[in-house]
């Protein structure tokens, strides 16, 4: 006689309630880290484009701040979201025992350090681009004053 493996535990019809909940936080952090990438896009726009018409050392300097701003928060966004997913998987999962309707990430902050989020290579190859560009920009300025 052949034993058929344990069927897993149906899920509640709360903890489905509950990972909705949570999938919405997800959605709303990735719609938020979508939107500041294309407000960084837009911003470098600009600033690439005067220093490309001014080529002023000065500007393109300046061009940075906003590039590392949105670098940090994008990071911070994306440390959110991640927290939030390892919160899902717990919820999911019939051998965590996770507090009904709970959105407390706290217990994972150590899995998820948020400088390790912003060196991710999604976040170093989208700002990275970016930073290495306005670099470009500073060096043919500071050449552009040696002339």
């Amino acid at each position: 006689m052949t034993t058929s493996p344990a069927s897993p535990s149906p899920i509640s019809a709360e903890e489905v309630k509950h990972l909705e909940m949570i999938q919405a936080i997800v959605t709303r952090l990735a719609n938020g880290s979508f939107l500041i990438k294309g407000w960084t896009m837009t911003i470098a726009g600009v600033f690439f484009g005067l220093a490309a018409s001014n080529l002023s050392w000065k500007l393109t300097v300046s061009g940075m701040i906003p590039l590392f701003g949105f670098w940090l928060l994008d990071g911070y966004y994306l440390r959110q979201e991640r927290l939030f997913r390892k919160l899902y998987d717990d919820v999911r999962e019939p051998a965590v025992t996770v507090e009904s309707f709970s959105m407390n990430t706290a217990s994972y902050y150590s899995n998820v350090p948020w400088w390790g989020v912003v060196r991710s290579h999604t976040l170093v190859n989208f700002y990275g681009v970016l930073l290495l560009v306005d670099l470009a920009f500073t060096a043919a300025a500071v050449f552009n004053l040696m002339k």
